[in-house]
C-alpha cells in the first residue's frame, strides 16, 4: 500500500467518524434541552388584507429569515389601533396566511385597551377585535387579536427524542435567579418545524430569559 492509498483510507475513516458524530450530536447537544425564541408583537396577514393595507398587488418583502423554516420578518410594518391607544411600527411576518392574526402581549393589551384572550395560534373565533392601519388603508378585524399561548415547535425527529406527539401539553423549567416552571406548554409537531420554544416578551422578561436560552421539560 503506497502513501497515497494510506492517506485516502485514513481520510475516509475520519469522514465516516465525523458523519457518525454529526448524527448523534443534536440529541447529545440538546441533552433534552429546548432553545428559546422570544416573540415580540407581530401580525400574520392574509392576501386580501395585505392588498388593503399596502395596495393592490403588494407582496411581502423579506427582511430576514426567522428560525422556523420558511417563516420570515418582512420590511412591511403596520400600526395597531385599540380603544385606548396605538402601537406603531409593528412588523408583519410572512408568508401570507388565510386569515390575519395579530399577536400581542398582556402589556400591549393595557396600552391598546384590548381584551385579547390567550390562544393557540389559529384559534381566532371569538378573539378580540382590533384595527390594523397600513400606508394605503386600514382593516378593522371583528376578531383576530390574541395573546399567543406558550408552545414548542418540534420536528418529528425531535418529538421522538422527547417522547411527545402533536397536541401534547408539558411543563417546561428554566433555571437561574428567576427560575420558573411554565405549565401547559403546547407541543406542535410538523415536518417543517425546527426545535424551539416560543414565549412572548412579557413571559420571557418575567423569568429574565434571552433568545437562545435552554429550557427543560419536567
Amino acid at each position: 500500500m503506497d502513501r497515497e492509498e494510506l492517506v485516502s483510507i485514513i481520510t475516509e475513516q475520519v469522514i465516516s467518524q465525523l458523519q457518525q458524530m454529526a448524527k448523534v450530536a443534536p440529541a447529545d447537544h440538546r441533552n433534552k434541552k429546548i432553545p428559546l425564541g422570544i416573540s415580540n408583537r407581530h401580525v400574520h396577514i392574509s392576501a386580501e388584507d395585505l392588498a388593503t393595507l399596502f395596495g393592490k398587488g403588494a407582496q411581502l418583502t423579506k427582511l430576514r429569515d426567522l428560525s422556523q423554516p420558511g417563516q420570515f420578518v418582512s420590511e412591511q410594518m403596520v400600526t395597531l389601533v385599540g380603544p385606548k391607544g396605538v402601537i406603531e411600527k409593528v412588523r408583519v411576518l410572512g408568508p401570507v396566511r388565510k386569515k390575519t392574526q395579530v399577536e400581542i402581549s398582556i402589556s400591549d393589551c393595557f396600552k391598546l385597551g384590548v381584551k385579547a384572550p390567550i390562544r393557540d395560534s389559529g384559534d381566532l373565533e371569538g378573539s378580540a377585535p382590533i384595527t390594523v392601519v397600513g400606508p394605503v388603508g386600514s382593516v378593522t378585524l371583528p376578531e383576530g387579536c390574541i395573546i399567543a399561548a406558550r408552545h414548542i415547535h418540534l420536528h418529528p425527529a425531535d418529538a421522538e427524542i422527547f417522547g411527545l406527539k402533536d397536541g401534547d401539553r408539558v411543563n417546561v423549567k428554566c433555571s437561574g435567579p428567576r427560575g420558573i416552571i411554565f405549565t401547559e406548554v403546547l407541543a406542535r409537531v410538523n415536518e417543517n418545524y425546527r426545535l424551539e420554544m416560543h414565549l412572548d416578551v412579557d413571559e420571557a422578561n418575567a423569568a429574565s430569559l434571552r433568545n437562545g436560552d435552554l429550557l427543560e421539560i419536567v
